[in-house]
C-alpha cells in the first residue's frame, strides 16, 4: 500500500470524469493506496476550478469525492521547518516558493510521496516525487 500528497497539479484533474488520471487515482485509491491533500493545495485547486466557466459543477464534484483524501495539517514546528528548507535552497542559489516549501514539509512530515509535475521539488532533500501526468 503506497501513500501519497497530491499537489494542486494532480488534484485538479479529479473533478474531470474522463481526465486519465482521475481513473488511475480512484483505481489505486480503491486497491488500497492512500491519497491525501494539504491546505495550501486546497486552496490553490479549489480557487483554481472554481473559476472555471463550469466551476459549480467542478465543486459538485469535489465535494462528491473529497472523502477519499483526507487533509494533512501543519503545525508551528512545519512552518519553521518550511522557512529552514526554503533558507537552505536559497543559500544554494535555488528558490522555492512557501507554499511549495509548506506542501514539500507535508509530505514529509507524514512520510508520503508527493505527486507532482512541479520540477521545483526536486531540489528538496528526501522529497520522493512522482509524476503520474508524464
Amino acid at each position: 500500500m503506497a501513500r501519497y500528497l497530491l499537489d494542486t497539479n494532480h488534484l485538479s484533474p479529479l473533478v474531470t470524469i474522463s481526465h486519465p488520471l482521475r481513473d488511475l487515482i480512484l483505481t489505486r485509491h480503491a486497491a488500497g493506496d492512500e491519497f491525501f491533500v494539504c491546505v495550501p493545495v486546497l486552496i490553490e485547486t479549489i480557487f483554481g476550478f472554481s473559476i472555471l466557466p463550469r466551476g459549480r459543477s467542478n465543486r459538485a464534484e469535489w465535494e462528491r469525492l473529497k472523502w477519499r483524501f483526507p487533509c494533512v495539517y501543519l503545525d508551528e514546528e512545519d512552518a519553521e521547518a518550511a522557512a529552514d528548507i526554503r533558507i537552505t535552497l536559497r543559500a544554494q542559489g535555488k528558490q522555492l516558493a512557501s507554499i511549495d516549501a509548506s506542501i514539500a514539509v507535508a509530505t514529509l512530515v507524514h512520510r508520503l510521496t508527493l505527486l507532482t509535475k512541479d520540477r521545483d521539488f526536486r531540489a528538496v532533500p528526501q522529497l520522493q516525487t512522482e509524476n503520474w501526468l508524464a
